[in-house]
């Protein structure tokens, strides 16, 4: 539900009624409207037409690919795409999460998590809209976005230039999975695109810096395969 009490609207767009069904009964039961889309095509329509604040897609689907579909919506919304799929392979997140897709689930799936996931999405979201906001808080963890300071329960931890700007980018996209391809291009430029080894060593420079247990991460999350994924809490 957003601040002023409208609930949030969700587009599910699936082929199988019984997951539509599925999903809408869970939706409905967390507070937020639902529309549905059956095809690629239908899915690209309404999202232009009655613009969801969220859209749990299905990759495959009749008329466009759901990976298509992705690309269409992202020539004009930056609506979050959460991809609900059985195709399991890291090639398909990779592809999802390059073409614009905010996160990916691999069906079957737990009611909770997806929740969970949604509503970090949700909470990035509202925080970007937020154009005041340059503090971000969670947990323990405190990052002060204009003075480039961080803390840890009151405590300053120092980070270098880059490990700065690779938590900054990671907290402020939080709740959406990043490629190591997209992390690498953002934080040190087009040049560094295929290092992932490179960032791996300073992911894990950052987390012995801001994690409790770095083996058991809290606040930076790896997604095995295609990248990383910060978590806010509430």
């Amino acid at each position: 539900m957003t601040s002023d009490g409208i609930k949030h609207k969700i587009l599910i767009v699936d082929d199988e009624v019984q997951i539509r069904k599925f999903l809408s009964v869970s939706l409905r039961a967390n507070n937020f409207a639902v529309e549905e889309a059956t095809t690629g095509k239908e899915a690209v329509d309404l999202v232009a037409i009655t613009k969801p604040d969220f859209v749990i897609l299905d990759l495959g689907l009749p008329e466009i690919d759901g990976q298509d579909v992705i690309v269409k919506i992202r020539e004009w919304t930056n609506v979050p795409i959460l991809v609900l799929s059985v195709r399991n392979g890291e090639d398909e997140k990779v592809k999802a999460l390059e073409h614009g897709a905010d996160d990916y689930m691999v069906k079957p799936f737990g009611v909770e998590e997806l929740m969970a996931r949604i509503h970090s999405i949700l909470r990035r979201v509202a925080l970007e809209e937020n154009t005041g906001e340059e503090v971000i808080e969670t947990g323990d963890l405190h990052i002060d976005l204009p003075s480039r300071v961080v803390k840890i329960k009151e405590t300053p931890v120092k980070l270098s230039p880059k490990e700065f700007n690779l938590l900054k980018y990671m907290a402020i996209n939080a709740g959406k999975v990043i490629t190591h391809r997209q992390l690498l291009k953002e934080v040190w430029g087009e040049g560094y695109a295929d290092d992932s080894q490179y960032l791996r060593v300073y992911m894990g420079q950052l987390r012995k810096k801001i994690e409790a247990n770095p083996n058991q991460p809290e606040y930076i999350l790896t997604e095995q395969g295609v990248g990383y994924k910060f978590v806010a809490g509430s």
